[in-house]
């Protein structure tokens, strides 16, 4: 049972590698995208994509973000490279090695596959052009412009702490459970 349970676990692991790839795939195209048609003679444009009675709802708005979530850290380009480096090398290790035996429930590791393709979209924009590009612009409230990497990195940390919560539930309340004794003889 232990093999078998350690190579369904590899396997789904290779699964969230897949996924993580695609998921940086989809990024990097949606901000390629958001590039190619959201700057015109070198200005950054919005077009609403949604309106409701007059108030621009959804827009996409090309925005160049030189810091972190929020727009915090502006200008510690290397400090978020190296930050954001580390966490992802942890990452990595946590999907790949078995060194972490809570990281086993497919909820823990489909959400570290998406913080590892958020991670990754977003450190490519930081060491290739010195900026993340950010183009998902909700305006309902009054909310920073984001892209495909940051909704990776914030469902799959929210995921995260959800399948921690959930898995620590269930480890308390089988410690509070009494054994039953069965006797066979009887």
């Amino acid at each position: 049972m232990r093999i078998g349970l350690a190579k369904h676990n590899r396997s789904l692991r290779l699964y969230a590698l897949i996924v993580a790839v695609t998921f940086i795939g989809v990024d990097r195209l949606t901000k390629q995208i958001a590039t190619e048609r959201l700057i015109e003679d070198g200005r950054h444009l919005s077009v609403n994509l949604i309106s409701i009675n007059g108030r621009e709802i959804l827009n996409l708005s090309y925005c160049e973000n030189t810091g972190a979530a929020f727009s915090i850290l502006q200008g510690q380009r290397w400090f978020l490279i190296g930050v954001t480096g580390l966490l992802l090398a942890g990452v990595l290790a946590l999907l790949l090695t078995d060194l972490f035996s809570q990281i086993q429930s497919r909820a823990s590791i489909a959400a570290l596959a998406l913080i590892l393709a958020g991670g990754t979209g977003n450190l490519i924009d930081r060491i290739f052009y010195g900026y993340v590009v950010d183009f998902i612009d909700f305006r309902i409230i009054n909310f920073p412009v984001f892209n495909v990497a940051d909704i990776c990195a914030v469902t799959g940390s929210l995921l995260l702490l959800f399948a921690m919560i959930r898995d620590e539930i269930k480890s308390a309340s089988a410690k509070k459970k009494p054994a039953i004794i069965s006797n066979e003889n009887e």
